[in-house]
């Protein structure tokens, strides 16, 4: 089954209240810490990780331990380069680095000056940093699941900040916010951080009612600062969503007579938007980085395939698929990242398989396989190709051959 996380910022949202939510969650501190590793931040860091409690709930408290010298501030492109430069995989480095310029751009339109121009503080820190990567590499290591957050409070009063003392929400984490739904008031205090409103914005469906699934982990990440009417907490709960009920057939005019309803394959569907735009003067580097953009959006898939357009011109057209949810955020992105001065979209129809993750062991180490199945029958399977990358790379062998044996595993355990 297609597995959700659902995001409850019951005392706000932070970078660090995220991570010891996923710790709590279940989430391998020694994979958080050895992706995070790859990070080449001058000095280093270490996690350090506590039992903590708030308002009754017990959780995980996450604190970033600087261990050397660090600049006053960076650049957006110094924090792009430290983030090309490290290990994550791919789709990660791709979700942070979607998240640190989502930041950027709000910070140079609270400022009035160009994105090239904006030197981070408090965000740039290297403990935001570790947030932000770390989030990504969470998701990454879920699996990415589909993420809903239900709206948060942003909080009341004034924060104190490097640009001096700021009201509450401060204008960045508004900007941040644009477009997505929030509620007003909440404690004194700084509720929502920057950093935690670009993991909601950036990583979750946000405000739209969760659909039914079935808990599995639950983890709570507590905050550092303890408000007088609220548990300082942020959940993090995961579980397997449950397929929707099957759309019966009309009984009359020539459909099926007796027997069963609703086993057709065409019963079992959901409606999502497809999005396209052409392209004729866009450099191929962009045209990547939408792609890339768009997956980090929310988009459930991207590509770009070659066309003739009119006078013979050679073109592309980008396409994306999007849940309702998603689809103006992919159209926004997509038209921010390229040329084009418009797209189109409509709403398709998809049949979706239940996915399953299935670890299995090989002789280059456990990778995971991805099964789909349609009402309990098994369709198909597929080895998970960063894990496949992982084990190809520490063994010096082709991906291919991992991918092979990990397959020949699963087959051999296949119920």
């Amino acid at each position: 089954m297609p597995q959700l996380l659902l995001v409850e910022p019951v005392g706000g949202a932070a970078g660090d209240m995220f991570l010891a939510a996923a710790l709590d969650l279940g989430v391998p501190r020694a994979d958080l810490e050895a992706a995070l590793a790859t990070i080449g931040v001058p000095g280093g860091f270490r996690l350090e990780v506590s039992r903590a409690e708030a308002g009754g709930i017990a959780g995980t408290h996450v604190d970033v331990r600087v261990e050397g010298p660090q600049p006053h501030h960076r650049s957006l492109s110094e924090i792009q380069a430290l983030v090309r430069a490290s290990g994550l995989a791919p789709r990660a480095r791709e979700a942070a680095l979607a998240l640190f310029e989502r930041i950027g751009r709000a910070e140079a339109k609270v400022h009035g000056i160009a994105l090239e121009r904006v030197h981070f503080h408090e965000v740039g820190a290297v403990d935001s940093i570790v947030d932000v990567c770390g989030a990504a590499v969470v998701m990454n290591l879920l699996g990415w699941p589909r993420a809903v957050a239900l709206a948060p409070e942003l909080g009341r009063g004034f924060v104190k900040t490097s640009h001096g003392l700021l009201p509450v929400p401060p204008p960045a984490v508004l900007e941040l916010l644009r477009g997505v739904p929030v509620q007003p008031g909440g404690p004194i205090g700084e509720a929502v951080t920057p950093t935690g409103a670009a993991l909601l914005a950036g990583l979750c469906e946000v405000g739209v009612a969760p659909p039914p699934f079935t808990p599995a982990r639950v983890g709570y990440g507590v905050g550092t600062k303890r408000w007088p009417d609220r548990p300082n907490v942020l959940r993090l709960t995961l579980g397997d969503a449950l397929p929707l009920s099957p759309t019966l057939p009309p009984q009359a005019g020539g459909g099926r007579s007796g027997g069963a309803v609703g086993n057709d394959i065409e019963d079992w569907r959901s409606t999502i938007h497809q999005l396209e735009l052409n392209l004729d003067d866009c450099p191929g580097q962009l045209v990547a980085r939408a792609i890339e953009a768009a997956l980090a959006a929310g988009a459930l898939d991207a590509w770009a395939v070659p066309c003739t357009m009119k006078k013979g011109r050679p073109g592309l057209v980008l396409g994306a698929l999007a849940p309702a949810e998603a689809r103006q955020r992919v159209a926004r992105t997509l038209l921010a990242e390229t040329t084009s001065l418009g797209l189109r979209s409509w709403p398709v129809e998809r049949i979706e398989l239940e996915r399953e993750l299935v670890e299995v062991a090989t002789g280059y180490g456990p990778v995971r396989v991805k099964v789909g199945r349609l009402e309990g029958e098994i369709m198909g399977a597929h080895p998970e190709y960063d894990d496949c990358a992982a084990r190809a790379s520490e063994r010096g062998v082709p991906v291919k051959e991992v991918m092979a044996a990990a397959l020949a595993a699963w087959r051999g355990g296949e119920p």
